[in-house]
């Protein structure tokens, strides 16, 4: 039998911390009244904790709200300018770095553009670290404000210090992106699969606020899903939970870039839905993609199709009660033709979880990714407000 976990009063009061601190960035301007009653903490803990913020700079006065019969109460909220995360897209054509502050407002941003069969992972590195300083300098933030790193990134992402990354369609197997970055640079360092990191994103600030049982699903190059149970993504035992696009919907079927037949990606992805129209793309995927749509093509209809058939599988093994479609292509999709998704899907579903579903678009646009990498920074701060180690997210 186990023992019990000693808690410290050292403990303790970091928890307290935490709770407080996550209560005030996601409530907003708040009193210290407010905050008593929905941390559950005592008004002298309250009082001394929001004491020792505001001393810090952590936390800053956001004005007055009158109370009743008494003096005004203050409110307070998460300075935002107390330090920056960068968050990283890394894509099959780009690397995106947008640096944020502490409200997740973007400062800068700067984009490289890279070969879709060319991923070489030092080149990766450099852009990545190139992009960092660019960021930097035109927001005139110095390294020291800056929290940390965060990186998405297409495939399957070990947990541990070293972000080894696991990405058939590159070619990596086993590429330790984090140990390659922290050659450049010592600030901390956050890699995760960029379908979780869309997924935080919307979780938090999107389309999916609020959710406790979601799925957030990624639909661009590659095809993958962030799962939520109770409010926390699940990541299962290797953490490679969300790996919707490779789940097989046609045995035997086209081939996919994982090496496998038949799966999601294969028929949704837009390397696949360009292929099974016949167009000869030159890279410029999102032009080829609205010219499809334009021209009315049936293959549009057939992906809906696909599409509908990926999304009941998952109302009928996770039972969300909302899932949230993002990732470009899924917003081309579906600000023309989210009627015909949800039909599709409602086709291929079971009625009772289709009936407790609704299925919704993503609210954050073509940033979402590194917006969400920049979250795994967030997170670490308002769980341990302080520069954080360098590790991989997971």
């Amino acid at each position: 039998m186990a023992r019990p976990e000693r808690r410290t009063v050292r403990d303790i009061r970091r928890g307290n911390r935490a709770v407080l601190l996550h209560t005030l960035y996601f409530s907003g301007p708040t009193s210290r009244n407010d905050l008593t009653a929905r941390t559950g903490l005592s008004a002298a803990t309250v009082s001394t904790m929001t004491a020792g913020l505001l001393g810090e700079n952590i936390v800053v006065e956001a004005g007055q709200v009158e109370s009743d019969g008494g003096r005004p109460r203050v409110l307070l909220r998460v300075n935002p300018e107390y330090g920056f995360a960068v968050g990283v897209d890394m894509a099959e054509n780009h690397v995106r770095v947008g640096l944020f502050d502490l409200e997740m407002t973007e400062r800068a941003k700067v984009d490289y553009v890279l070969r879709p069969v060319r991923h070489d992972p030092e080149l990766v590195a450099r852009h990545i670290l190139a992009g960092v300083e660019v960021v930097l300098s035109d927001a005139g933030v110095p390294p020291e404000q800056v929290l940390g790193i965060g990186v998405g990134v297409p495939g399957i992402v070990e947990p541990g210090p070293d972000g080894v990354i696991h990405a058939k369609p590159f070619g990596w197997d086993g590429v330790p992106l984090g140990a390659l970055l922290r050659r450049g640079t010592s600030l901390p360092l956050y890699v995760d699969n960029g379908a979780k990191t869309l997924g935080q994103a919307e979780l938090w600030f999107g389309s999916g606020r609020g959710s406790s049982e979601a799925v957030i699903v990624l639909l661009g190059v590659g095809v993958g899903a962030t799962i939520v149970a109770d409010g926390t993504t699940f990541r299962g035992a290797s953490n490679s939970a969300g790996e919707w696009g490779h789940t097989k919907i046609v045995a035997g079927g086209r081939p996919c870039r994982c090496g496998g037949r038949g799966c999601l990606e294969a028929y949704v992805g837009i390397e696949a839905i360009l292929d099974r129209a016949g167009v000869d793309s030159q890279g410029d995927w999102e032009e080829d993609l609205d010219r499809l749509l334009a021209s009315e093509s049936p293959v549009i209809q057939e992906t809906v199709t696909y599409l509908g058939v990926g999304l009941a599988n998952l109302v009928n093994l996770v039972n969300p009660e909302k899932i949230v479609i993002g990732g470009w292509v899924g917003a081309r999709l579906g600000e023309r033709l989210l009627p015909e998704i949800r039909r599709a899907t409602a086709a291929n579903s079971l009625a009772e979880p289709y009936a407790a579903t609704s299925i919704v678009l993503g609210r954050l646009g073509p940033d979402a990714v590194a917006l969400g990498a920049a979250t795994l920074v967030l997170e670490e701060f308002l769980n341990t407000p302080q520069v954080a180690r360098i590790t991989a997210a997971g």
